[in-house]
C-alpha cells in the first residue's frame, strides 16, 4: 500500500491546528479549532451548511487576546504559541510554505514560545513538505517503533530512523499507519 505525507493548503491554518493539538486528543484539537474558527474566522457564504467561516488569518490572530483565546478553553502556552506564531507569519517573519531554508524555518518556529521539536517537525512534515521529518518525542512513534516507557524514548527512535533518511516523514506516516485504530483496540 503506498502511502503520502500529507500536505496542506494553508501552512499557517496547519501550524494553529498542530499548536492547538498538542498534548491532547485528536477529538480535542478539532474542538479547539472549531473554536478558534468561531470566535475569529470570517463568515463565508457557501452552498454547504456546515462551511460557514474561513480560518482565521494571522492577522487577525497576532492581535488575539489571552482572555479571548483562554476563554475558548485554551491554556496559556498556547495562547502565548499561537499569538507568537501569528504575528511573525502576519509580519512576514516568518513563512509555512514549501520552498523556505528548512533550518532557518526550524529554527524559527523552535525560538516561538511554546513551540518544541515536535511541532517544528510536524510542520515542516506536512506544511514545508520536507521528506525528512521526524517527531522524534511522538508517543504514537514510539508505541509502534516499541521504544515507548523508555527513559531515552526520543533518542532512541532518533537512533532507529536514521537508516530512513532523507526519507524518514514517509517512515512516520507508514509507522502511524502500522498502529490498530481506536475503534480496533
Amino acid at each position: 500500500m503506498g502511502l503520502r505525507v500529507p500536505g496542506c493548503l494553508n501552512g499557517f491554518e496547519l501550524a494553529v491546528r498542530a499548536i492547538l493539538g498538542q498534548q491532547v486528543t485528536v477529538a480535542a484539537g478539532r474542538t479547539f479549532t472549531q473554536r478558534v474558527v468561531d470566535a475569529f474566522g470570517s463568515p463565508i457564504n457557501t452552498p454547504f451548511p456546515g462551511l460557514t467561516r474561513l480560518f482565521p488569518t494571522a492577522e487577525a490572530l497576532s492581535t488575539a487576546s489571552a482572555e479571548a483565546l483562554g476563554q475558548l478553553g485554551i491554556v496559556k502556552q498556547r495562547q502565548a504559541a499561537i499569538v507568537a506564531l501569528a504575528r511573525a507569519v502576519a509580519s512576514g517573519e516568518l513563512s509555512l510554505h514549501p520552498g523556505v531554508n528548512i533550518e532557518e524555518t526550524m529554527t524559527k518556529l523552535r525560538a516561538l514560545p511554546g513551540v518544541g521539536d515536535w511541532t517544528a517537525q510536524y510542520i515542516a512534515m506536512r506544511a514545508l513538505r520536507w521528506p525528512d521529518a521526524f517527531p522524534a518525542g511522538d508517543v504514537a512513534l514510539h508505541k509502534a517503533l516499541g521504544v515507548l516507557g523508555s527513559k531515552t524514548a526520543a533518542r532512541d527512535a532518533q537512533a532507529l530512523s536514521q537508516p530512513w533518511k532523507p526519507w524518514r516523514s514517509y517512515a512516520v506516516i507508514r509507522t502511524w499507519a502500522s498502529l490498530p485504530t481506536p475503534a480496533a483496540r
